[in-house]
């Protein structure tokens, strides 16, 4: 007669050394992970993407956050790893993404903190990779997040000349950084979802911005423009903010670059959004340092206290260089970003000797308002925290070396 105890104690012995050699596998996995050795020989793109993953194996970890969150910044982020998936076709960069998207959206296509009603056009950011998720999944989950995106701007609150606020909290007020925010993702939508008929609505967000923020001196685009000049920090005659911030432009720029590859060529507003491209270029260039980077304030030059800044000059190396690729600017502005890339490679890369990249002297944030009170001046830009492997240049840059096929 065969004894139950005995069966379920042998089992529970099986089980164990099972459940041993799972757990020491982890750690093994684990211990990889940190010992991991990056190739010196491969492209900049790809050790900054794998110098990501080891730091940070799960995207949300990007920035050292302590839980998963749907973020704009971590958007730019999995926008370079999508590039980069499509370049390279390896796996690992796909993954990266998709594991991300599986953790922020629910099955029932729910978005992890997200609140429509909020009105942030920041949260529109990361639903840029939802394409390519729906494309490679067929997962609705994806369709679904995007229909509740693009509902959101539906309804998001404007200007009285149909520019979107940038947040509900900052009413009738335009940033750059909220054309990138925006609308290549209203971009990417409207072709595919809406037969195209949205294109003068998104080309109608550059002409606001490009009305109201341009600096005819020197050819640059002020940060913000508040509509009703109510905000202490604009000027009571044109409504714009005090200062040009490098990041802030180069959002600008990415945007126009970005949402030209969704609008088609016969469209009649497609040649006036490549000039608006060509008249910041050639503003922006004018203030590259020698050594091919930029300025935190752009204009600014090497005042006490301003600094040659990264994310600002990768977005413009990206733009530079995307915009000569496509032939939307002169040649020589692909040797401008090319100059740009090397001053970032020589001046704020740094490598660890297992081959791990860092990226330095990244402007932690910036912004207008709020609390504590941010007033764009000259020393509240120079003033914001500065750190190494900030989110807000780490994508940038992968899209940057991409574009240069470094």
């Amino acid at each position: 007669m065969i004894d139950n105890r005995n069966i379920n104690y042998a089992a529970s012995i099986v089980l164990g050394f099972m459940m041993l050699f799972f757990c020491c596998k982890i750690i093994a996995q684990g211990s990889l992970k940190n010992e991991m050795v990056i190739d010196k020989d491969l492209k900049w793109s790809e050790r900054m993407a794998l110098s990501i993953i080891k730091r940070d194996p799960k995207a949300w970890q990007i920035d050292n956050n302590e839980k998963p969150k749907w973020d704009y910044k971590l958007g730019l982020a999995m926008t370079s790893f999508e590039k980069l998936f499509h370049k390279t076709n390896n796996p690992v960069y796909g993954d990266y993404i998709k594991e991300y998207g599986e953790t922020v959206i629910n099955p029932s296509g729910e978005i992890l903190n997200y609140k429509l009603e909020d009105y942030n056009i920041d949260n529109i950011n990361a639903g840029k990779m939802l394409f390519d998720l729906y494309k490679r999944t067929k997962d609705n989950r994806y369709l679904i997040a995007m229909q509740t995106l693009r509902k959101q701007l539906e309804t998001h609150p404007r200007t009285k000349s149909g520019g979107f606020w940038h947040k509900k909290i900052y009413p009738y007020q335009m940033w750059l950084d909220g054309l990138y925010m925006g609308t290549p993702f209203y971009a990417h939508y409207t072709l595919d979802f809406d037969d195209g008929k949205e294109f003068n609505d998104i080309a109608k967000q550059f002409e606001e911005i490009h009305l109201h923020t341009i600096d005819k001196k020197t050819g640059l685009l002020f940060h913000a423009w508040d509509e009703s000049k109510q905000m202490p920090w604009t000027n009571k005659e044109t409504g714009t903010s005090p200062n040009f911030w490098s990041r802030s432009i180069g959002w600008y720029m990415m945007a126009l670059v970005d949402v030209l590859d969704y609008m088609p060529e016969d469209h009649p507003k497609r040649k006036e959004l490549i000039q608006f491209l060509n008249e910041i270029s050639i503003a922006v260039a004018k203030y590259q340092d020698p050594t091919g980077l930029w300025y935190q304030v752009t204009d600014a030059g090497s005042k006490d206290g301003n600094y040659l800044e990264a994310s600002g000059s990768e977005m413009f190396v990206y733009a530079f260089a995307k915009g000569a690729n496509k032939g939307y600017l002169p040649k020589k502005y692909k040797d401008l970003a090319a100059k740009g890339f090397e001053g970032i490679i020589k001046k704020l890369i740094t490598v660890d000797p297992d081959g791990e990249i860092h990226i330095t002297q990244v402007c932690a944030s910036a912004g207008l308002g709020g609390t504590p009170y941010r007033n764009g001046s000259f020393e509240y830009y120079i003033k914001e925290k500065i750190k190494v492997d900030n989110s807000h240049g780490l994508g940038p840059f992968i899209l940057a070396a991409l574009e240069l096929e470094k």
